[in-house]
């Protein structure tokens, strides 16, 4: 964000105060083709890159988790056994289509129990100091508005000693397949999304966001700076998504 308070959506500069609305528009015009996009962005490895994410996540039976950008409840489904009947899964979402397909569909495999939705801004988290043992956010980072503020909210309500894990599109280290990454994203994918989904739009601004979120080093900087210690970097796939981890001390 610049002095003018503006801030990208995708490509384009709008204001700070516009952002939340314009994504929000996205994700509901989405969310009934939540999986379909996820798949056509990734030729369906976000799922692989999912069970990683909590197979590295450190979280343990009994643990009370806060899964922020929960939408579908992909990575509620993976944390719940791990948890068991005597931890918790708070799902988090700004966006109320999102949270609704994802309570349906959980709750269509039996998963209900030790689950609560909550309609949630990142920035603002509803919850006192020290609530969570672990917070996840699974390829949802990119869409907060103010990442610094997210950041330093959830540093807040995590327990001391607990974890924060970001899993999230990133830079890709090779030169190559970095060009074809960026022919899938900006020529095939619009045109799937408009033949799948009916929307070639949201589809192109889910690209440009991905090439407008930090980096790996960028957003081990913000973690840092937000209060997390022992920041690490996981790279999937060259760098296509990573994973970071930092704790609070």
């Amino acid at each position: 964000m610049d002095s003018q308070k503006t801030t990208h959506f995708g490509f384009r500069d709008v204001p700070v105060e516009d952002k939340q609305k314009l994504v929000g528009q996205v994700f509901t015009s989405v969310a009934s083709n939540y999986d379909l996009m996820n798949d056509l962005m990734s030729f369906g490895v976000h799922r692989l890159w999912k069970r990683h994410f909590i197979a590295v996540s450190g979280v343990r039976k009994g643990d009370r988790v806060l899964d922020l950008a929960g939408g579908t409840g992909d990575i509620a489904a993976l944390l719940r056994p791990i948890v068991g009947d005597d931890g918790e899964i708070v799902i988090g979402d700004i966006n109320a289509a999102m949270l609704g397909v994802g309570r349906n569909r959980l709750t269509d495999r039996g998963l209900v129990s030790g689950l609560r939705w909550s309609q949630m801004n990142a920035e603002a988290l509803p919850f006192p100091d020290n609530s969570f043992d672990a917070i996840t956010i699974a390829f949802g980072l990119r869409n907060v508005t103010n990442k610094e503020k997210a950041l330093a909210d959830m540093q807040r309500v995590l327990k001391p000693g607990g974890r924060l894990l970001v899993l999230e599109f990133s830079k890709v280290s090779s030169p190559l397949l970095s060009k074809l990454y960026d022919i899938h994203s900006f020529q095939i994918l619009p045109r799937l999304g408009r033949f799948f989904a009916n929307d070639g739009d949201s589809y192109r601004y889910l690209a440009e966001s991905i090439r407008k979120h930090p980096d790996q080093d960028a957003l081990k900087k913000m973690m840092t700076e937000a209060g997390f210690g022992h920041v690490e970097v996981r790279n999937l796939t060259n760098g296509i998504v990573a994973i970071h981890r930092g704790y609070k001390l």
